[in-house]
């Protein structure tokens, strides 16, 4: 295997919907300095070009091993790879490689394989297929022989369906491959959080806190919680254990989450100090938006025939500040919410906040751009350098990344 810090990666991808997703991976890849060459199935021309995958290596796909130049692909190109990769691996594919059987390019190219070096699946198909005995019989014989399965995602699949065998997302599978061309010692390192057995344990608040008026009427926020509930389904499919805080009009996390409601400031901080007392949470994502303030409550219901109402608020004391303080092993990850600050106000506050909840680092993002539906995160250190983010995927794949550096430090 080469020993550079840029690879020989060979791509191999099977005929499913998924493909469009492994052009991102491609390119990626390719973006980081590694040699890419790719093999498609016949089937996989179905859902992406020849052109496209030229577009992104800069040289021809191979499909064919009887074409003239070609009849030694299958020796050829294994020698070549530092690492092969099939994304997406089909059920079709995967019992076959299972068994032998080596017809095509695809499958003698397996037959071929030297498992000195990695080679990597990442399924994507319907659930049914992916649950399918004989399926799931092949994925471990595979896995016996030392052939790594990038473990599918759960979401809504191109059927329609909803559950697992969903292709695992670009920022993940190029995650797990760049941590399997580490050099030994540092990919056993790596490698050994999951080894070891430990299952990393996450709480993620969400959602915006109500205040009630009188017995009707409510003071709350904007939060609608769909960037926590993000979050906790890219966390949860990678393996983690999620418990998720979140208020009754937030949206809700899909995956196996633990899933633990509240409503007002008072059951926000009853529920977030009993969790933080009773788990021993690695990490602590606080997303939710808390209220700053609580009315003091009037019972029954307050008469609409006023002209002016007057209310008597009372400060809330911020929940993030109390999380080191029940917790203080715990990680923490935080977030700013403005609207319209400039450079200057972004990083008072962040400084602020780092200074009062001594977090690990601040998520900032503006009401003015999710307001236009972008999606922007400045990630911020404690020396108030930052990193921009955009999409919550991205986001959630970058918290993942941070979280596993940070276990293995």
């Amino acid at each position: 295997m080469s020993q550079s810090k840029n690879k020989n990666i060979l791509i191999i991808l099977t005929g499913s919907i998924a493909c469009y997703k492994a052009c991102t991976v491609i390119s990626n890849l390719k973006q980081k300095g590694h040699a890419i060459k790719v093999v498609l199935s016949p089937s996989s021309l179905e859902f992406i070009g020849l052109s496209t995958i030229e577009g992104l290596i800069g040289e021809p796909a191979i499909t064919d091993m009887y074409s003239s130049g070609h009849v030694m692909d299958h020796i050829n190109l294994e020698r070549w790879a530092d690492l092969i990769l099939v994304a997406p691996g089909t059920a079709n594919y995967i019992n076959k490689i299972a068994n032998g059987l080596g017809d095509d390019l695809l499958t003698t190219l397996f037959l071929a394989h030297d498992f000195k070096k990695p080679f990597l699946i990442a399924p994507a198909m319907n659930t049914k297929m992916y649950l399918h005995p004989v399926t799931q019989g092949s994925i471990e014989k595979l896995k016996q022989m030392g052939i790594e399965i990038l473990e599918t995602a759960s979401g809504v699949l191109a059927c329609g369906e909803l559950g697992s065998g969903k292709l695992l997302d670009p920022e993940l599978i190029v995650a797990e491959v760049e941590r399997k061309l580490l050099p030994p010692k540092e990919e056993s390192s790596n490698a050994s959080i999951q080894a070891s057995g430990k299952k990393l344990k996450i709480l993620i608040t969400s959602g915006g806190t109500s205040e009630p008026i009188d017995d009707v009427r409510v003071i709350s926020n904007r939060s609608s919680g769909k960037t926590a509930a993000t979050l906790a389904n890219i966390l949860s499919e990678t393996g983690l254990e999620v418990t998720y805080l979140h208020s009754l009009n937030a949206e809700k996390a899909k995956n196996n989450c633990q899933l633990r409601s509240y409503e007002t400031f008072a059951d926000l901080q009853k529920l977030l100090a009993a969790e933080l007392q009773n788990t021993d949470f690695d990490f602590v994502i606080h997303a939710a938006a808390v209220s700053d303030y609580s009315v003091q409550n009037q019972s029954g219901k307050i008469s609409s025939e006023a002209e002016e109402l007057v209310l008597n608020l009372k400060r809330n004391p911020k929940l993030i500040d109390s999380i080191k303080k029940i917790s203080p092993r715990t990680s923490l990850i935080a977030f700013k919410l403005t609207s319209g600050a400039d450079d200057t106000q972004i990083s008072n506050k962040v400084s602020s906040l780092f200074k009062s909840s001594h977090c690990s680092f601040v998520i900032q993002n503006d009401w003015q751009d999710i307001k236009n539906k972008k999606y922007k995160y400045r990630i911020f250190t404690a020396d108030l350098n930052f990193i921009t983010i955009e999409t919550t995927e991205n986001l959630g794949t970058f918290i993942f990344q941070q979280i596993m550096t940070e276990e293995v430090r």
